[in-house]
């Protein structure tokens, strides 16, 4: 198939088109978003959620590069970004440790993170049950989407919507500190 027939019948609805393209490339864009994250279920992740956001988007998909160029150079973006996100996580995570182990001296930075600390309990407390599970499972046990999808016995798709259920009310409850 040619690229532009092919993007042509995907933004019509096309699923045995889209079809043909996930075939075309998932498995060497596993192996792409590998080289950067060294993880196989991240860089499936990267690439389940690139075609996703593809499908979604279908109507509007416009490229101004070859379709291989594009999935490539996106998957790179999201590697590179998902590796920010852990760093960046790493880093939180790191600072707490050090506050929990009394290196926080001042008064305000005390308030600040028992406050924060309260918030993050008590949105876990109003998330619904399944939410809320998956949450912990990912956070705070470290387990890929995979492994959380296998345990309990449902979908990667699942855990997905239900990890974004949570990361909504998690983002409205910490909006005054972001």
């Amino acid at each position: 198939m040619k690229e532009k027939q092919v993007i042509s019948r995907i933004r019509d609805g096309d699923v045995q088109a889209f079809e043909w393209l996930f075939r075309q490339y998932y498995e060497k864009l596993c192996q792409w978003a590998y080289h950067y994250l060294h993880d196989l279920d991240s860089s499936e992740e990267v690439v389940q959620d690139l075609y996703y956001h593809l499908w979604r988007n279908r109507a509007s998909m416009e490229f101004h590069v070859s379709v291989k160029s594009y999935l490539y150079k996106a998957v790179s973006n999201n590697c590179k970004m998902l590796i920010r996100k852990k760093d960046r996580r790493s880093a939180i995570e790191a600072d707490l440790a050090s506050q929990d182990q009394g290196s926080v001296t001042e008064p305000e930075e005390l308030l600040e993170v028992k406050e924060l600390r309260e918030v993050v309990n008590r949105t876990l407390e109003e998330l619904p049950e399944k939410p809320a599970q998956i949450f912990r499972m990912s956070r705070y046990e470290g387990l890929k989407y995979r492994e959380i999808a296998e345990k309990l016995s449902i979908s990667i798709k699942t855990v997905e919507a239900n990890m974004g259920k949570a990361l909504k009310i998690f983002r409205k409850n910490l909006q005054e500190y972001i």
